[in-house]
């Protein structure tokens, strides 16, 4: 609202308005008797809605308080004000008495948009209310939590409900079904209050020892980069882009409606660019993938629905231009099928796999909780096998001759046989990576877009505000996607780098013309080349006597250092 009003709720019995600018009660709404838990303001009508001890939900109309508020200057001599005071002021209204609870209500909140009020009380119960102009009825009551419900919301995006409780438990509620769909458990915290994130898709809930902040979803669009071009799933839509022109389109509706429940979306995609095919793969019915062949002349009219073939999978991915793999967890197999959905042949793994992943034609990358293993369909004998923390994406270079294997807070690169390379450990999670042109690997954590050299060395080439999930690297362009599925090109300054890959690969032509026509200075450069054993380096940038003079001797040359 304009108005610079805070509400608050009182033990007292009564909720106060306050004008916060100048630090006065600007209405007391008296009527609930017993202690009031809480308060709030409609987002966008002029009511208020409180939650009391006394079982019941109250609705209030402040509509006169705010016209009253709208023209202070009118009336000088505050005449109106001292009326209203002797003969009881109009401000604020009882518009409904919701009744139903059989216990004292903790909470109540209205619903972002729609004409609907949750409450969740003592009665261990999470009510569900819609009103109109005259009246308010109960619609519902969603049942399941083990002890007093202590708060309880809509969210903002999702039709669903959020409820906590002493039970100690948060639990998620679909609106539309009126069904419990999620319970987060903790071991000895009774929970209390929860909020939501204005912008961002995170909720917080405070307990006896503390707070947690979470996500109800998770946020990474699923994507498949092939050459020049990507698909990705958005919004229900199969979309198209080209890096080169940077243009997107619709392609094809994907997803069956019905399934809004969380977390059901598409999880991972394969692409086959010679039959314009893609997989995508969610968590709907515990695991299954659905099979888009795209019509050639489907790109940019996006709305013509495509039957997709269907099967019940972990995990799936093309491993052919015409063949792709599905994980049967259940008997630890893989299964190859045509385009048709039929199946071809079947491939007991080497390890208890829990997903699979492209890794070049005709094999496939296995996956269990501690280790990897490149597995050849064709002879089905084990090709690699490496030692890793869980892995959550796996990036092949463009060569397919070194794969990046991305888990929570560690990055391990490898070669095609999974010959270990170098690891690298990040305190903040890691989010995406791609490879550059120079076999640099360019990755993600939430706040930082870094690089690792082949050799193991890393570093910050950029901060982020948010987190991004990185698509492509082309030259110092780094294309991306946010996590509403944007694509977003960023440019970075990518000197740092190139200039220690050059002094890796011993290019020192590259070397010294970067040295004569950049910005590359700092203790830190000096320090790396000194560290890595180029003193003599190092001199070109140094001005400093004393520094020069200990970097001269280091490298021998005593004509500079004299």
């Amino acid at each position: 609202h304009e108005h610079p009003w805070i509400v608050s709720a009182s033990d007292d019995q009564t909720i106060r308005i306050w004008n916060w600018q100048s630090r006065t009660c600007v209405s007391v709404l008296t009527g609930h008797n017993h202690y009031v838990m809480c308060a709030s303001f409609h987002p966008k009508e002029d009511l208020v809605v409180s939650a009391s001890l006394d079982q019941t939900v109250r609705v209030w109309d402040i509509g006169a308080l705010r016209k009253k508020g709208a023209s202070p200057g009118d009336d000088i001599l505050g005449l109106s004000q001292m009326n209203s005071d002797l003969f009881g002021g109009v401000d604020a209204v009882v518009k409904y008495v919701l009744e139903g609870h059989d216990r004292g209500v903790n909470w109540a909140a209205f619903h972002p948009t729609l004409p609907l009020i949750v409450s969740g009380a003592d009665d261990r119960q999470v009510k569900l209310w819609r009103m109109n102009d005259t009246k308010a009825w109960e619609v519902d009551t969603l049942r399941g939590h083990m002890n007093n419900v202590s708060c309880v919301m809509f969210h903002a995006k999702q039709d669903i409900i959020v409820s906590n409780s002493e039970d100690k438990s948060i639990r998620v509620w679909d609106v539309t079904k009126r069904t419990g769909i999620q319970t987060f458990r903790r071991e000895h915290d009774r929970f209390w209050i929860l909020a939501a994130h204005p912008e961002m898709n995170l909720l917080a809930a405070g307990h006896d020892s503390g707070m947690i902040v979470f996500k109800l979803e998770r946020e990474r669009p699923a994507f498949c980069v092939s050459g020049d071009a990507m698909f990705y799933a958005k919004d229900r839509f199969l979309r198209f882009f080209e890096f080169s022109t940077q243009k997107d389109t619709q392609v094809i509706p994907i997803r069956r409606p019905g399934s809004a429940g969380l977390n059901q979306g598409p999880r991972t995609l394969s692409y086959s660019p010679t039959e314009n095919a893609v997989l995508i793969c969610s968590d709907v019915d515990g695991g299954s993938y659905e099979l888009y062949v795209i019509p050639k002349d489907a790109t940019g009219r996006g709305d013509v629905a495509q039957e997709a073939k269907r099967g019940v999978g972990g995990s799936a991915v093309f491993i052919a231009r015409n063949r792709f793999a599905v994980l049967d967890k259940s008997t630890n197999q893989v299964l190859v099928k045509n385009l048709k959905n039929e199946i071809l042949k079947k491939s007991a793994l080497p390890i208890a796999t829990d997903a699979i992943f492209y890794a070049g034609t005709g094999n496939v990358l296995c996956r269990a909780e501690d280790r990897i293993v490149i597995f050849d369909l064709q002879q089905r004998k084990t090709l690699g096998e490496l030692q890793t923390p869980f892995v959550k994406y796996v990036v092949w270079s463009s060569d397919m001759e070194s794969v990046a294997l991305l888990s929570k807070h560690a990055i391990v690169i490898a070669s095609t046989t999974l010959v270990h390379q170098c690891t690298l450990h990040e305190t903040i999670r890691v989010k995406s990576g791609a490879w550059d042109d120079n076999g640099v690997f360019i990755y993600t954590t939430l706040n930082h877009i870094k690089y690792c050299l082949p050799n193991g060395d890393s570093g910050i080439i950029k901060t982020l505000d948010v987190p991004i999930y990185i698509t492509k690297v082309s030259g110092n362009t780094i294309f991306c996607l946010d996590r509403d599925g944007k694509s977003k090109a960023i440019v970075i300054d990518a000197t740092e780098y190139i200039f220690k890959l050059s002094l890796m690969r011993k290019r020192y032509d590259h070397v010294m013309n970067m040295i004569r026509s950049s910005q590359l200075v700092g203790q830190a450069m000096i320090a790396y080349l000194q560290q890595k054993g180029f003193p003599e380096v190092a001199l070109h940038f140094v001005k400093d006597e004393r520094t020069r003079f200990n970097l001269a001797l280091e490298s021998g040359n005593i004509q500079i250092a004299g």
